[in-house]
């Protein structure tokens, strides 16, 4: 079976320490290497983040670059909220052990792109500055496309107009659907239709598993506050599982543009569901998701996990 390379940009969070977990579980992907940005938590913490799950999991030749500590423009803001003050409280992992490589993420992205002997297949799973600054210093290094976790048709989940990971740095977001790079978005439209339950939660196996329960047992209290659910959205796992298998999520390709002007709705992802401009298409656009099919593989592989 060939695979697909992929370089996963992220800000570890619970969510996307568990798309972490599922790339590194998942025999159709090879990951060339983890960068990581100030989003969630601080940069700081979201690389210790990722260094710790890649050490938890045994998988200490995955490199780790961190990249932009702040927005391109905005102010830096965290999501202690909904992450804790470590980013991923709940369970009791150990400090790092390792250091993150010497090269800032933006290179790091751009030489693997570079030298990859296939086409790389880009997962950002947090606020989008990495990419930004990618496309502006290094406009050779393009990924065949982009799969990104982030917006919505027509729902917010930092305010009332935007998701998060675009709400954080809406200018960085704009670069990016403005590049002409095949990006698809997988929004709160169908991440908050696949939620993970107590049921699911009760066929997690192996230490893995135990520490992915530990994530959602904090997780969950935020989303049974704020939204009632009886489960937690794994909104960074949907991504790259739709790059594990293009038949979860329906897509439809229409014209994304971010509001960079309003306060009101700063970061909304304006989607033309019905094409009612003359703009033309520049993204495919998550609509539906096989949420069962979804669920019933994250159990299993993150229970193929040591």
């Amino acid at each position: 079976m060939s695979t697909t390379p992929i370089l996963l940009d992220c800000d570890p969070g619970h969510d996307d320490a568990i798309a972490l977990l599922l790339a590194l579980a998942s025999p159709e992907v090879e990951l060339l290497g983890v960068t990581t940005v100030a989003g969630n938590q601080t940069l700081e913490k979201t690389t210790a983040n990722a260094i710790r799950v890649l050490e938890f999991s045994g998988h200490t030749d995955v490199q780790v670059a961190a990249g932009a500590d702040r927005p391109l423009l905005r102010e830096q803001y965290v999501a202690a909220d909904v992450h804790g003050d470590t980013g991923l409280d709940g369970p009791d992992l150990p400090p790092p052990r390792s250091q993150p490589v010497a090269q800032h993420a933006v290179d790091f992205l751009a030489e693997r792109i570079r030298s990859s002997v296939r086409p790389v297949t880009l997962i950002p799973t947090g606020p989008l500055t990495n990419l930004a600054l990618l496309l502006a210093l290094h406009p050779d290094a393009r990924p065949e496309r982009i799969v990104l976790m982030g917006g919505a048709i027509a729902e917010g989940n930092v305010t009332p107009a935007a998701e998060f990971n675009i709400w954080c740095d809406p200018e960085a977001a704009a670069r990016v659907f403005a590049s002409g790079l095949d990006v698809t978005m997988v929004g709160l439209d169908v991440t908050h239709k696949a939620l993970f339950t107590q049921a699911h939660v009760g066929r997690l196996a192996g230490r893995v598993g135990e520490m992915v329960a530990e994530l959602l047992r904090f997780y969950g209290t935020f989303h049974r506050k704020v939204y009632g659910f009886e489960g937690s959205p794994i909104h960074d796992a949907v991504a790259v599982a739709h790059v594990l298998d293009s038949g979860l999520v329906e897509t439809l390709e229409r014209n994304v543009e971010i509001d960079t002007e309003s306060e009101l709705c700063r970061g909304r992802t304006v989607v033309d569901l019905w094409r009612r401009t003359t703009r033309e298409p520049n993204a495919h656009v998550g609509v539906e998701i096989d949420s069962d099919g979804f669920l019933e593989l994250l159990i299993e592989r993150l229970n193929s996990l040591e």
